[in-house]
């Protein structure tokens, strides 16, 4: 690959009003910087990530991830801006991509498309049906002329619908020219990457347009702007897999991670939520239920079900308001109301309505292990550790908190007592 990135990430993000530096809020499932740098990865093998406002922070949670990102600290109280941010970076390659963190929603045919040709410079600029706010790119014969901020736009000027998107595409090595050649004389104090289109234009370089997407680079400022992202971001995850075969009800209402694996004949019911690296194989997940981190396949759950991290279900039925925790089941029922956490339930197993395991004592987590051809009876505690051998029988209302070995049947029950006529003594009833 003969193309470096360099993605512009050492901003505050104030408007954000948050705790968490801007470009680590997440939008369907991953932090927008990483969709920025999956994106980069896909063209690029040098990609330097520009930090500042919580840099280590940052650094540290990309490293989790991505192997062979560099990073640039930049003293942004020395060098404010965007032209500012890329005072002292270097990247390998003969061309180089400036990126912004905050736009999540870049694609790489869109980067291909920046990258491409010949041109000294590539400039990224959106066709705007109302572009009031916004700098107008002057655009004659197929080359960029000049970019004017709108206080500074002519009557004419005014007319034009093509602003910049703020990305470029430049020859490194005028790039690294130009950039020691920024100022800060400016009302703002702060030094423009625009001016390298000046420069450029003012020394006979070819600056090309290449029109993009409005949805693409949009940059995300705001919590409201994080909505309006995850949103498009959510349109294209469904879209996708519905493309790919998943059956979807009401896909609007449902929430897919992005990094969530699909495979054979699933359905999405609505308000589903698929979260985390989750996988479904041949899974029908019905409404309402939330699926965190597991790998269901051959399975149904729900309506109403919660799946928690560390889950393993295969050929196994779990139904309404059944929760399951860090368990593998395989070829288990589980029909309704049941808590089943830290645990591994075998073949043929039914789970009844109520059960429990009680997995927790108030320091440490204890694994149920259940065996085959198990009958859970309902409202049943099963105090853990414990292991339940294949083909047992659990008594109603029991509390298990010892072994079972195979074939027995337990139970565990206070003897009942009938007093005859208490209720009219009790109330003064004749």
């Amino acid at each position: 690959m003969s193309i470096s990135v360099v993605i512009l990430a050492a901003g505050q993000g104030t408007r954000m009003k948050s705790t968490k530096p801007k470009v680590l809020h997440e939008i369907s499932g991953k932090p927008m910087l990483f969709h920025a740098i999956d994106a980069a990865q896909q063209i690029s093998d040098d990609i330097v990530v520009v930090l500042y406002h919580q840099a280590e922070r940052i650094q540290t949670q990309i490293e989790e991830v991505y192997e062979g990102v560099r990073f640039h600290m930049q003293d942004a109280q020395q060098f404010p801006g965007t032209g500012g941010a890329m005072k002292g970076v270097t990247t390998r390659h003969s061309r180089t991509l400036i990126l912004n963190g905050d736009m999540p929603l870049i694609t790489k045919a869109s980067l291909e498309a920046l990258t491409s040709g010949d041109a000294d410079i590539n400039m990224s600029v959106i066709e705007l049906e109302n572009p009031n706010g916004y700098g107008r790119v002057i655009i004659e014969e197929g080359k960029v002329l000049e970019i004017v901020e709108q206080k500074d736009c002519t009557p004419e000027q005014l007319e034009v619908k093509t602003v910049n998107a703020g990305i470029y595409a430049v020859n490194t090595a005028l790039l690294e020219r130009y950039i020691p050649q920024l100022d800060n004389n400016n009302a703002q104090k702060e030094y423009y990457l625009t001016d390298i289109v000046k420069m450029a234009v003012e020394e006979g370089r070819t600056v090309h347009p290449v029109y993009v997407a409005e949805e693409e680079f949009k940059g995300v400022n705001s919590k409201l702007d994080l909505a309006h992202a995850e949103e498009i971001m959510q349109r294209r995850i469904k879209e996708a897999l519905m493309m790919q075969g998943v059956i979807m009800r009401l896909p609007q209402t449902i929430y897919i991670d992005c990094r969530a694996e699909f495979e054979g004949e699933c359905i999405l019911e609505n308000g589903v939520s698929i979260q985390g690296e989750s996988r479904l194989v041949n899974a029908h997940i019905k409404a309402g239920s939330v699926i965190e981190d597991s790998h269901i396949e051959d399975s149904d759950v729900g309506p109403m079900g919660r799946i928690r991290p560390g889950t393993t279900l295969k050929g196994t039925h779990i139904g309404n308001f059944v929760e399951v925790k860090k368990s593998t089941l395989t070829g288990v029922k589980a029909g309704h109301l049941a808590y089943i956490g830290d645990a591994t339930v075998e073949e043929g197993s039914n789970i009844g309505a109520g059960v429990i395991t009680c997995n927790y004592d108030g320091k440490k987590k204890y694994q149920t292990k259940i065996g085959k051809n198990v009958f859970v009876g309902s409202d049943t505690q099963l105090v853990a550790p414990v292991t339940i051998e294949d083909d047992v029988m659990i008594a109603a209302g029991s509390t298990i908190n010892k072994n079972v070995e195979k074939g027995a049947l337990a139970i565990s029950r206070a003897p009942m007592k009938t007093i005859k006529n208490f209720f009219y003594k009790f109330f003064g009833a004749s």
